[in-house]
């Protein structure tokens, strides 16, 4: 893996007023099809990390690059967002009025893809995360495990080339854990796609291909 996706140079990120420290000067890159699992206590940074990467919120000072790209010059979040990351959070946020299905096609209306298009992609996916027989159930109605799997989906519908995944197992068992992981790590491999995962399992973290440990702030081992 020889092509760069993602290069963090020098990242500081603090609030009220430079007294909170978020980020200190955090540098790593990723390769394309590459996975990285940021592993550290509660408040470390982890999370920031990946708003920064996302574009939910922007740095104090440093540089961010994603596919050649400097985060700082992207002039629509929302646009790159849509086009360019998938995200994974701990907590599923499915919409609860929307079925599975709709819940995965909903990112793909900002691409403005045909009405028949979202449909097939969606059906796909649902069946690769073996979730074809719910697709017409509502959140409330299915496992926690099955939420989590129609959010990797609808991570993935839009065909990122980036996926950030924030504590995704945080609130599913060792089994369902370990069968999300699986699942988003060989679409992964399939499409080159680079994966960024914090977690505090050192279980799940084994699945990525490099790990790096984070504290105050800072990561303590060479990414």
């Amino acid at each position: 893996m020889t092509d760069e996706l993602l290069r963090v140079h020098d990242v500081r990120k603090t609030y009220d007023k430079g007294r909170v420290i978020a980020l200190d000067g955090v540098s790593l890159t990723l390769a394309a099809g590459e996975s990285l699992a940021v592993m550290g206590p509660s408040g470390c940074g982890k999370s920031s990390l990946l708003s920064l990467i996302g574009l939910l919120d922007v740095p104090t000072s440093g540089r961010i690059e994603v596919a050649g790209q400097a985060l700082g010059e992207v002039r629509d979040p929302y646009a790159y967002r849509a086009r360019t990351v998938g995200f994974i959070f701990q907590d599923h946020h499915l919409i609860p009025a929307m079925t599975l299905l709709e819940n995965v096609e909903a990112p793909m209306v900002a691409l403005g893809l045909p009405r028949r298009v979202r449909r097939e992609r969606a059906l796909a996916l649902l069946e690769d995360m073996d979730l074809l027989p719910r697709a017409h159930a509502l959140p409330a109605t299915v496992s926690g495990g099955e939420r989590q799997r129609a959010a990797v989906g609808r991570a993935l519908a839009n065909r990122p080339r980036l996926l950030l995944a924030d504590e995704p197992t945080g609130n599913l068992d060792s089994g369902n854990g370990q069968r999300v992981v699986e699942l988003f790590m060989r679409h992964a491999r399939e499409q080159g796609l680079g994966i960024v995962m914090a977690t505090h399992n050192p279980e799940i973290a084994r699945c990525c291909d490099r790990l790096v440990l984070m504290r105050d702030g800072r990561i303590e081992t060479p990414p």
